[in-house]
């Protein structure tokens, strides 16, 4: 029998999961068995995270609970499953501190194995800039903040009671049980997070009254096994008395309900020698045992109003070129309307090309305008409604707009109107940091625009896109919010499992690659650190003209420079070197290539769709690391061969090991971890969802990685077309 069952409920803490399974995992003190509890469901995510830490790890038991549930039910799963002496509790996005098990066990020792030991823990803030220890607190104690020895549980039938509010009813029943108790207050044992968004149990609905009936069930337990005491009443009440204060989390019609009831609950399990504390809160006792919801409404506003006038004072006005925009924003939104808005108006591509296309498929109704920059209107394809950024019409249709669609956001002056709906795409995998993660890089940061506007930016989202596991856990960690993570693949990498041989041949044939020679798509990642080349034109990272010497006739090469530079073919190229940085699509330019060539571009995740070869030119990798910072070790587990100089770059093509057997295992092991989502059914899920108000479970699911097909390779293409 192991000496600790640690069980950690995981649902809704995907992207954070990990984290805490490495805590425990990472323990000095190793006689312990660890129980994530997932959801029952096939497409689990944090089930399929847990199964692959139980085939690493034998002290890995992953085990099932219906989501109906809730925490509670998967506690109780874990509850049913563990075998050790003693039972901790860990929520998904917490960690155990180093040494913690060690600390604990040593502490169950000097104390004679009690019923309950309760230690400290850390709440974190989410933006990783400080921290409070909290001591133990007897039945405010979470959950998590304790070891609780199983015999006892089991003796006393301790589980946790369905609903919302389960720690408090929890900790309430065990301090009640519990004849013998320790403390362990030297050391902190887990840290907490406390996230951006706050409590779920904090959000307005008409949960809240739940937490009257877990006040009641402890106070029912207590008058008939020990009676209620003083100290049990004034806990148990602090709490209800912190949630009447906050009335904006109820429905209005149910506000003056919880107060009744909690007023009755209050004079019925009063202890008779019972005396209210002092100052502020004992007026409010008074006030909840009386029943004076009008008095205690006007303590509480009065208490606000105090706290307000230390606030900053209110935002300067917008600026008059914007006094449009608040006209318009007086008219009701129009239901038909999204407006979108690709690379801050620089092009109409991107996933946003892609869902529109769909929704004129799906949503015929549906009206799309994209906001693009002055310089970008002569280059848009025929039939696509635009506004100019800055236009009388840019800011009407902003207003009115029901949906708003975009993958780099829109500017800070943009309202969120109620009811309307922000759809965050993003622009691709991330391997460069982004958000919150750049403030180790304070340049980088700084250019971004700083925390307090991004953040407020985030929080306008209704929905965020993600393409993989590791997209969302990054989105989750740098984009804090209550926005809804769509795990539905990235809609512009639909077209690498729906295009034709056809598509692949005309795609070739625009962009003038010649008859039978391999195209080396060529697409470097913006780098700031990179001189720049005057007899090529281009940053000079790789020299395209030398490597074209060295790879042979065979091949030409396709230049894609970064939209965030302008490309130029290099002098004296002879046609082996065809710039295709204006080329209006990128997934066309991608058909048309036989293999790729890149640094640490995030077109290496949406090409890895294609299954056909990828070398990384790495040479500049450490720079980019430490300059930029990176989410994810690219040459450390690369889709293909890494080169680190020119010359291992031209080797791998000169003799054909480029696609060697070796290059074609990393490509699987690549595609499995970053291809997760995609099959070529994004812009339908999003679309369904989005737009047409779906729910989840009626989209159509992921295909499996081994059941999907890819857009035909151009050798086969060419083949099929003869």
């Amino acid at each position: 029998m192991p000496r600790f069952s640690i069980i950690v409920p995981t649902y809704g803490v995907e992207g954070r999961l990990s984290l805490a399974l490495e805590s425990v995992l990472g323990q000095p003190f190793g006689d312990f068995e660890l129980i994530p509890v997932h959801e029952a469901a096939a497409d689990s995510p944090a089930g399929a995270v847990s199964a692959a830490y139980a085939t690493r790890d034998t002290r890995v038991a992953p085990v099932e609970s219906p989501p109906s549930g809730g925490l509670s039910a998967a506690r109780n799963a874990g509850l049913s499953a563990a075998h050790g002496a003693y039972v901790l509790f860990l929520d998904g996005d917490d960690t155990l501190a180093p040494g913690a098990l060690q600390a604990i066990a040593d502490r169950l020792g000097e104390t004679d194995d009690p019923d309950v030991l309760y230690f400290a823990h850390e709440r974190a803030h989410w933006w990783e800039g400080g921290t409070t220890v909290v001591r133990p607190t007897g039945p405010r104690t979470p959950a998590w903040s304790a070891a609780y020895r199983r015999d006892f549980l089991t003796e006393r039938q301790l589980m946790f009671p369905i609903g919302h509010f389960t720690d408090l009813g929890w900790s309430g029943m065990v301090a009640l049980a519990a004849d013998r108790t320790a403390e362990l207050r030297a050391t902190v044992c887990v840290r907490h997070l406390l996230r951006r968004q706050g409590s779920r149990l904090h959000a307005p609905g008409a949960h809240q009254l739940e937490l009257l009936d877990q006040v009641e069930l402890v106070l029912a337990r207590a008058t008939a096994e020990r009676g209620v005491s003083e100290a049990l009443f004034a806990q148990l009440f602090a709490v209800v008395l912190r949630s009447a204060a906050h009335p904006e989390r109820l429905p209005v019609h149910l506000r003056r309900a919880f107060f009744r009831r909690a007023t009755h609950l209050y004079r019925h399990y009063r202890p008779a020698v019972f005396q209210p504390p002092g100052g502020t809160l004992g007026v409010q006792h008074r006030l909840l045992a009386s029943g004076s919801y009008a008095g205690f409404r006007v303590l509480c506003v009065a208490a606000r109003a105090a706290a307000g006038a230390l606030a900053a004072l209110p935002r300067p006005r917008a600026p008059l070129t914007r006094a449009l925009y608040a006209a318009q924003r007086r008219h009701p939104l129009d239901r038909n309307l999204v407006v979108y808005r690709a690379h801050r108006g620089r092009d109409v591509g991107c996933d946003l090309a892609a869902v529109r296309a769909k929704a004129r498929e799906l949503a015929p109704r549906l009206r799309s305008v994209f906001l693009v920059g002055p310089e970008a209107v002569d280059g848009l394809p025929e039939g696509v409604e635009y506004a100019v950024i800055g236009s009388r019409q840019h800011w009407r249709v902003l207003a009115r707009a029901k949906y708003l669609v975009d993958n780099a956001d829109f500017a800070d002056a943009v309202v969120k109107r109620p009811r309307s709906v922000h759809l965050q795409t993003q622009h691709g995998t991330p391997l460069r940091t982004t958000g919150l993660d750049q403030a180790p890089y304070p340049a980088v940061a700084a250019a971004s625009g700083g925390c307090t506007g991004l953040l407020e930016r985030v929080d306008r989202w209704d929905f965020g896109l993600s393409a993989n596991r590791h997209s969302t856990e990054t989105w989750e960690r740098a984009f804090p919010g209550t926005y809804e993570q769509l795990e539905y693949g990235s809609p512009r990498n639909d077209v690498y499992y729906t295009a034709t041989a056809e598509d692949v041949t005309r795609a070739r044939r625009e962009l003038g690659v010649p008859e039978g020679r391999k195209a080396l798509l060529y697409a470097p990642a913006p780098r700031d650190h990179a001189p720049h080349d005057r007899t090529t034109g281009h940053d000079a990272r790789l020299d395209l003209l030398a490597f074209c010497e060295s790879v042979g006739e065979e091949f030409v090469v396709l230049l894609r420079a970064h939209h965030f530079h302008d490309g130029a073919t290099p002098r004296r190229s002879d046609g082996r070197i065809i710039d295709v940085t204006a080329h209006r699509s990128v997934e066309d330019v991608c058909l048309a290539a036989d293999a790729l060539i890149t640094d640490h571009s995030s077109l290496v995740f949406d090409y890895a769709n294609l299954d056909r070869p990828i070398v990384i030119h790495a040479e500049y990798w450490d720079v980019h690391r430490e300059t930029r910072g990176v989410c994810f070790d690219l040459p450390a587990a690369p889709p293909g061969h890494v080169a680190r100089t020119e010359r291992e770059l031209a080797d791998l093509f000169r003799d054909g090991s480029y696609a060697d057997v070796e290059a074609d295992a990393l490509r699987a092991g690549f595609r499995e971890r970053f291809c997760q989502f995609d099959d070529g059914r994004a812009a339908e899920r999003v679309v369904r969802r989005v737009f047409l108000g779906e729910r989840p479970e009626a989209l159509p699911p992921v295909v499996p990685l081994a059941e999907r097909t890819p857009a035909p390779a151009p050798a086969t293409a060419t083949l099929v077309r003869s």
